[in-house]
């Protein structure tokens, strides 16, 4: 049974979290969106995510958005 990508899941709700070490599928940058298809996994910084969201999100089975952490990250 397959279930469709709704909400962002909050960050402690998960049990993985992207790391510095995951990197965006387009352009290389650290990504902070994760896309769960059918086919696999995606990763994508904020700006491609939210570029490719529109298309993807219907289709996803889990979309696991991080991206918040860039306005966390950026007050400490």
């Amino acid at each position: 049974m397959s279930q469709i990508a709704t909400e962002d899941s909050p960050i402690g709700a998960i049990d993985y979290a992207l790391s510095a070490m995951d990197r965006c599928d387009s352009c290389g940058a650290q990504a902070y969106i994760r896309v769960t298809l059918n086919s696999g996994d995606l990763l994508f910084c904020a700006h491609h995510g939210n570029q490719f969201k529109e298309k993807l999100f219907p289709t996803a089975l889990n979309w696991h958005d991080e991206s918040a952490r860039l306005v966390q990250e950026s007050r400490v």
